[in-house]
């Protein structure tokens, strides 16, 4: 979640609204070759009515029906953080099975992050911690998928405040600097709406090459911010990024669903981005 604040200057505002106003609506996407991912920040279940309800978010990930989807906020964030939805019920609706998480008892994933895939195997499973003032983490996934092959996801939640990003910038890139021969993909709410010189979020063209187009999927009732990213190391095997924008979807959580289409076909053909940097 990230407040609106007084930060957006009111001509960018205005310009956003004119420009979602003239905008065909976009509620999914034509079939196309490869796996479909997302990204979708389930705000702990609690909707824009401020009604507390697993069984409406669920739906939306049914709605959704990714191969790969990418959860934030799928925990309680204290205590015992218990995970707030019925991942027995995803896998028998969906056929979604979640990435398990080492050491984690009541908890869905790692800091709030989910990783939920259907018919594959996972190959490799990390946990980092994000630096930052707030509890922070990233999941970080390497998983077979019987729909087009492999694939590393890196699902994280970054932090509200721009030195925390900076530094989980730098964590991921750490990451990035091995075996980047992995089609991999950046997942999660970012929190970060800028792609200018002052975004943290620049500093990943090292790793992952000219960024994607941002899409606004914040706040979900009218969307003005692209808080939420799908990012590739591949740029050649991601389809353009569009948010699943349903009126479910605007009603289960303050952020709409983002998502693509990924050739991992594709991949054997393309060359990861900053492969000439590791080179280097």
């Amino acid at each position: 979640m990230h407040r609106l604040g007084g930060g957006l200057p009111a001509n960018i505002l205005e310009r956003i609204r004119v420009r979602r106003d003239h905008a065909e609506p976009v509620t999914g996407g034509n079939q196309q070759p490869g796996v479909l991912v997302a990204s979708y920040n389930v705000h702990k279940c609690v909707g824009t009515d401020g009604k507390f309800d697993p069984e409406r978010t669920g739906r939306v990930i049914h709605e959704i029906d990714a191969d790969v989807i990418a959860l934030q906020e799928a925990d309680k964030r204290f205590g015992d953080r218990n995970g707030l939805l019925d991942l027995p019920r995803l896998e028998r609706e969906a056929g979604l099975t979640a990435v398990p998480v080492p050491g984690q008892l009541k908890a869905h994933g790692w800091h709030g992050n989910v990783v939920l895939f259907r018919r594959g195997s996972v190959r490799d499973v990390h946990q980092i911690k994000l630096p930052g003032l707030e509890p922070r983490g990233a999941v970080i996934a390497e998983i077979e998928l019987e729909a087009g092959g492999a694939i590393r996801i890196v699902a994280a939640h970054f932090g509200l405040l721009r030195r925390s990003r900076t530094r989980q910038v730098r964590a991921i890139l750490d990451i990035m600097n091995d075996r980047r021969e992995t089609p991999t993909l950046l997942m999660g709410d970012l929190n970060e709406w800028r792609l200018n010189g002052r975004s943290a979020l620049a500093m990943f063209e090292t790793a992952f090459g000219d960024l994607p187009p941002a899409v606004p999927s914040f706040p979900s009732r009218l969307p003005l911010l692209a808080l939420d990213r799908l990012i590739s190391n591949r740029r050649e095997i991601l389809s353009p990024i569009i948010a699943h924008d349903t009126p479910l979807a605007r009603l289960a959580s303050d952020h709409l669903p983002i998502k693509a289409w990924v050739n991992l076909a594709a991949s054997a053909r393309s060359t990861p981005a900053g492969s000439k940097l590791q080179a280097a």
